[in-house]
């Protein structure tokens, strides 16, 4: 008796499988997401031990060697920063972002570097490869060793990487490639995963790097299903808003370096460069003599960067109050807002209140807590924060300014930026240690009162 085909519906924002069509998935939540698909029931039993592979040998931890790792360095230190060193061999990388950001740019870039001593095969199923050179020629990529493919069947991808046996693949980008076994659409949910699957084979049996290009949807994550991000080695998220010049990229996932370095770019006529100093950058065009501002210094990865926190606090001309909040965190800002009122007698009950992040940058760290509260402080009493004046530290939900770490690499790199005070949890300060040349005066609070009082002080 012939085998049937098997319908399923698959959530095309989160991969969940039913048999049944739901109008709301119950794996993330989304409406109208699940998809029909068609899938050929297994044929074939299970072979027999005797036909299957030897398995392979258990070896001790002890006995494995490292010291053959290769890593390519793809000549922008940004990248290799976030890469954790460099490219690995054998390694999947998903490089996602929105479209505009800079993804292909960047892979032309590596290209142009990599391409002077490495084997590179640039598969292309978005861009003929008449567009491909003509932006090529735009970024001054010109290499002997780059090869271009316009392909959209992964497994004829698959057998020319096996073929021409490159130093470096690039796909670009997955949702356009397919697998013809499958019935479903190039872009949905089973033929994304299959044919990250595919590349992962052959990528991992040929000990060949595979850079692939991952769109995202409205949400921002990577169109596909979440097993995608699980299946590569490294995930890379470029940030930013296309209209802006700046792009930051950012480690979400790596298996060979840390997740919590950052790179920052520069869009430009002739692609992407990199910036060295993103702190400079991210305070060029501060207003003086403005209340409403005040300067924090996150750690991105072992980075410290300064970053301009504005807030502005206004009447509102509405029942209920505005808040919002873009780079920071809206529960937070809710919850210091909260302690404000509640612990230092400043009333935002009636007021709207803003929160901003100058340079698209994205703060996570609760050490900006304390730059926070004072911008908005700043404006609510039209209190002059002075533009030399740095400010970190976690605040509790009773007011108090808790201690954070690294504050000595915080103050340092404020201090060579020329800023000449402090303000800091008060337990930071004992054991601060600056390098010789450089000078700060350390202000070291207990409460948010305290932090408000040294800056009326002055």
């Amino acid at each position: 008796m012939a085998d049937k085909s098997k319908t399923m519906y698959v959530c095309s924002e989160c991969g969940y499988e039913s048999a049944k069509w739901y109008g709301k998935c119950p794996g993330c939540g989304e409406w109208n997401t699940m998809t029909e698909e068609y899938r050929e029931a297994v044929r074939g039993k299970i072979s027999s031990p005797a036909r299957m592979k030897a398995a392979a040998v258990p070896v001790p931890i002890n006995e494995i060697s490292t010291e053959d790792e290769e890593r390519y360095y793809t000549g922008s230190k940004e990248l290799d920063r976030v890469l954790g060193g460099g490219i690995v061999k054998g390694s999947l990388v998903l490089l996602g972002g929105d479209p505009g950001i800079g993804k292909s740019t960047i892979l032309l870039q590596i290209c142009s570097h990599l391409g002077k001593i490495l084997k590179i095969l640039y598969i292309s199923g978005e861009e003929s490869k008449r567009q491909l050179k003509l932006r090529a020629t735009r970024l001054g990529v010109n290499s002997e060793n780059l090869f271009v493919m316009t392909e959209t069947d992964v497994e004829i991808a698959a057998n020319q990487i096996q073929t021409e046996k490159p130093d470096l693949v690039m796909v670009d980008s997955i949702q356009t490639m397919n697998f013809k076994e499958l019935s479903s659409s190039p872009g949905s949910v089973t033929q994304v995963r299959e044919c990250t699957n595919i590349l992962m084979r052959t990528s991992k049996a040929l000990d060949i790097p595979c850079i692939i290009v991952g769109h995202v949807n409205k949400d921002g994550a990577i169109a596909g299903p979440k097993v995608l991000e699980h299946i590569v080695d490294a995930v890379l998220y470029f940030e930013g808003d296309k209209q802006m010049s700046y792009r930051i990229l950012r480690a979400v996932k790596n298996r060979y370096g840390s997740t919590n370095e950052i790179g920052v770019f520069q869009m430009g006529d002739t692609g992407l460069t990199e910036v060295e100093n993103p702190s400079l950058m991210l305070l060029s065009g501060r207003p003086k003599n403005v209340s409403g501002t005040c300067v924090a210094c996150p750690m991105e990865g072992s980075r410290p960067i300064l970053a301009e926190i504005q807030g502005l606090v206004t009447n509102s001309g509405y029942g209920n109050p505005r808040r919002m909040s873009t780079g920071f965190d809206y529960n937070r800002m809710s919850m210091l807002l909260a302690v404000l009122e509640k612990r230092c007698g400043f009333y935002f009950s009636s007021l709207d209140a803003y929160v901003n992040v100058i340079g698209g940058l994205r703060l996570d760290e609760p050490a900006t807590d304390l730059a926070v509260a004072l911008a908005l402080v700043s404006s609510l009493k039209d209190i002059i924060v002075p533009e030399d004046i740095l400010a970190f530290g976690e605040i509790g939900l009773t007011g108090e300014i808790r201690a954070v770490n690294r504050a000595s690499q915080r103050v340092t790199e404020a201090a060579r930026l020329g800023f000449t005070k402090c303000i800091m949890p008060y337990h930071n300060v004992k054991g601060l240690t600056l390098p010789d040349g450089l000078s700060m005066e350390i202000i070291g609070v207990r409460t948010i009162p305290d932090a408000v009082a040294a800056l009326v002080k002055r």
